[in-house]
Parts: C-alpha cells; structure tokens; sequence
C-alpha cells in the first residue's frame, strides 16, 4: 500500500477559561506565531466545547473566548494567514468525536493523568465530558488532517493518545486515512513556572496575582512583579549545570532567553556572574517591550467585539471547507448510508 501524503498542516487551541498569562504567551502563542509561514498551513482554535467540561459562566466564556481571540492576534496571529475561529461554531469537532470515543477504550482514558488530577477522588461526580475530553482533543486534530501540534508537556500524553486512536481507526478499517500526528514541544519556556514559586507551573487559577504576569498587566505592573519574583541569594552560573536545584532561577533565565529568542547558554553568556539585582531589571525591561504592546492591542481589540466575532465567524467558515470533507470520508469509511454525498 502507497503511504498517504498529507498536507503539512499545523492544528492547536487554548481554552478560553479567561485570565491568559505568560505561561500561555511563551508556551503556546508565540510558537503559534512563528509556525506561520509558507512550510505549514496553520490552524488554531479557542476550544469552548473542551471549556465546558467544567462547568463555566455562560457570560464569562463569550468574554473569555473573545479576549482569547484578541490575545492571538495581539500575539502576531494574522487571521488572513492562518484559519482562525472558535471551536463550537465547527460541528465536526463533535461529530468526530463521536467517531472517536467508540474507537478508544476506557482503559486508555482511565490513563490519563489530567482527568485523574481534575477529577480527583470523587470521580463519580465528575462530567462524562471530562472523562472523554482527550478523544474531543484527537477530534480536533485529526478533523483537519493534522499533521504537527505545537503542545505543551502537560498534554504530550493527550497527544500520544492522539495517535493512538488514528492507528487503531486505520487498522480497525484497513485504511490510511488519518495522519500519525507529530508533537512539537520545543523552545525554552515551553512550561513557565510561578514566579512565586519556581517548582510550580504559573497559573490563573494560584490565588497570588503576583505568582503570574497576566498578558492584560500594563507595563507599571508587569516590571513590578519581575522586581518582586522569587531569587535566592546567589550570583547567576554561567553554565546550564548551575541552574540544577535553583527553579526560581532557572525560571527567570529560561524566561529571559525565550522572549530574547536565545538559548539559556547565550543568556548565561552574558548574565553569568550577575545577581538579581541586576538580572532583574533587565528582564524587566525585556518584559515590557515584549509584552505591553500585546496588552494594549488586546485592549484594543476587545473595544471592537463585532470585528472579533466577524473574524472568528469567516474563520469557522474557512475550518468546515476542509473539516466537512474529512467527516464525511471518515462517515463512508465507517459505513454510514449516504455518507460522502453533498
């Protein structure tokens, strides 16, 4: 059998579960920006159907989807370039889903480590949405034929399920229908750390506003919270080595190198010897040229709510040219009367 080519094409989404970070920033959206070009077609999604397995206030998640669309293209992403819209006005999402969550097996859910952490001990009470979340997730992916996702660690193992589920639908029918999609996990601050507390991952969720910089701080506070971040006393290495048992350090370094675009040595390079007193400033610095533009543009954008919806409408239509198609393949390849019929 010839081995399908599939078009190089990119799929990624956030939550809009409100309150975007620079976790969000460094981890997701900046590489979002930088895999636009001409070596990928680039897909990226505000996953409101993945929002809702938690229970979310209907008023506070149109409000969060639509300053989760201002990030991205406050970010750099240009929604005439890359496809860009909200996942519930894409029905099949869902539909794929479905598709899905009679392929995978209880046991490979029943693995996963997020639904252990967020459903905890009382898993009884927790949604059936939660439970099949990571078969939504390959849905989301494999809808478009994907074949690379820019993710973080924290949902590598999502992802390998991902996989999983398209080789067991491809063996199960005896086609090679659905791409074996690749992770990308790369860059320096691919996970930030609380700057409260270096062995943490920054989150909305911590109740010290200190612990995170918000991607909505202005420039007075975004430098004022790298001023007041955790150290230890001691100088910076000048070798990677030297950040072993020093989270909050290391933090703040790979920080540093991810909105420079250099690697941690070329930060070490320079900023080895230095103390905080002295690191800090400049990273402050750093900070605010980086990030107070994309705070402004998105208040910006959040003045204009019919633009936002507007884009995020022709960026659903755009999604179904090439999602529909794909359903209705994988509905014929299943045996569905009708299927594959306009």
């Amino acid at each position: 059998m010839t081995e399908t080519q599939f078009t190089p094409r990119v799929f990624s989404g956030i939550q809009p579960s409100g309150g975007l970070t620079l976790g969000n920033y460094l981890g997701a959206m900046k590489r979002f920006v930088d895999m636009q070009g001409p070596e990928f077609e680039t897909i990226y999604c505000m996953v409101d159907l993945h929002a809702i397995t938690v229970w979310q206030d209907p008023a506070a998640l149109s409000h969060n989807t639509r300053e989760l669309c201002a990030g991205y293209i406050a970010a750099g992403i240009d929604p005439e370039q890359s496809i860009l819209f909200n996942q519930s006005q894409v029905p099949e999402h869902a539909q794929l889903a479905w598709i899905f969550n009679c392929v995978a097996r209880m046991g490979w859910m029943q693995r996963m480590t997020q639904w252990k952490d967020k459903a905890g001990k009382n898993t009884q009470n927790a949604s059936l949405g939660l439970f099949a979340y990571p078969a939504l997730m390959a849905a989301d992916i494999l809808i478009y034929h994907a074949t690379h996702v820019p993710v973080g660690e924290d949902q590598k193992q999502h992802l390998e399920l991902t996989r999983d589920i398209a080789i067991k639908f491809n063996n199960d029918f005896g086609v090679d229908f659905f791409p074996v999609t690749e992770p990308v996990i790369e860059g320096a601050a691919t996970r930030v750390m609380s700057l409260r507390d270096g062995s943490k991952k920054m989150s909305k969720s911590d109740p010290s506003d200190m612990s995170r910089i918000n991607m909505t701080d202005d420039a007075d506070t975004i430098a004022r919270k790298i001023r007041k971040a955790k150290t230890d006393p001691d100088a910076l290495p000048s070798e990677v080595k030297g950040l072993e048992e020093r989270p909050e350090a290391r933090n703040l370094v790979n920080i540093y190198a991810a909105l420079s675009e250099q690697t941690v040595d070329q930060v070490l390079t320079e900023a080895g010897g230095k103390q905080f007193g002295a690191f800090k400033p400049m990273l402050a610095e750093l900070a605010v040229s980086k990030l107070s533009p994309i705070s402004s543009e998105m208040a910006r954008l959040m003045g204009e709510e019919a633009e936002i919806d507007r884009i995020l409408a022709r960026g659903a239509e755009r999604a179904r040219e090439i999602a529909a198609p794909i359903l209705q393949q994988t509905y014929a390849i299943v045996g569905m009367v009708g299927a594959g019929k306009s």
